[in-house]
């Protein structure tokens, strides 16, 4: 059945459109990845730490539910770059599963992780994630700071006005700018709403 998938697309990378052979082209890539997951997951286990991060991110392409046990397992390895790169991928794929393991890494000791795990959050856009992202803004980490107001942005919940809000005034104009980036993306929800429509 792949077979015949990969000899589809195979053809379709002739077609007279462009964006037929574009998308036949993408369509392939996924499909290789795929085909190949055995042996990304072999590299996981015994590669060297760069072939390692390259095969996590090789599971970004690959649609099926077996990428996430090793992504989840990548988390717990000691090797930040490999967590940092589990997260991201995580992040992308949107997994409902994976949020409670991601917002843990917003405590992991190494900060680039810290950094990752927040932007990886944002990607959710669920409320529920608030108030774990608002705890993280008691960071002195101006690079923290910075993502997690992004992704409380994306996120738009007007749950975070109020410490957004208190941060418009940061000694950082990288934090000052993410905090009023970050206001201009929230919703408008019940009071604040009512506040607007007086104003």
């Amino acid at each position: 059945m792949l077979e015949k998938r990969r000899q589809a697309l195979r053809e379709a990378l002739r077609d007279t459109d462009e964006t037929v052979r574009l998308g036949a082209a993408e369509a392939l890539e996924r499909l290789e990845a795929v085909l190949s997951l055995d042996e990304i997951l072999q590299i996981l286990k015994s590669g060297n730490r760069g072939q390692k991060v390259r095969a996590v991110f090789a599971l970004e392409k690959v649609q099926s539910s077996r990428v996430f046990p090793p992504l989840l397992a990548a988390l717990k390895v000691a090797d930040a770059d490999i967590r940092c790169a589990a997260i991201q991928v995580l992040g992308q794929k949107k997994h409902v599963k994976a949020m409670e393991f991601l917002v843990r890494h917003l405590k992991d000791p190494h900060p680039a992780v810290r950094v990752h795990a927040a932007s990886a959050l944002g990607n959710y856009g669920d409320k529920r994630l608030v108030p774990y992202l608002v705890a993280a803004l008691n960071s002195s980490d101006e690079e923290l700071l910075v993502s997690v107001l992004d992704a409380l942005g994306r996120i738009g919940s007007v749950e975070a006005e109020a410490v957004i809000l208190g941060l418009v005034r940061h000694d950082s104009p990288r934090v000052r700018r993410s905090a009023v980036m970050a206001l201009g993306c929230l919703g408008v929800e019940g009071s604040a709403r009512e506040s607007l429509a007086e104003a």
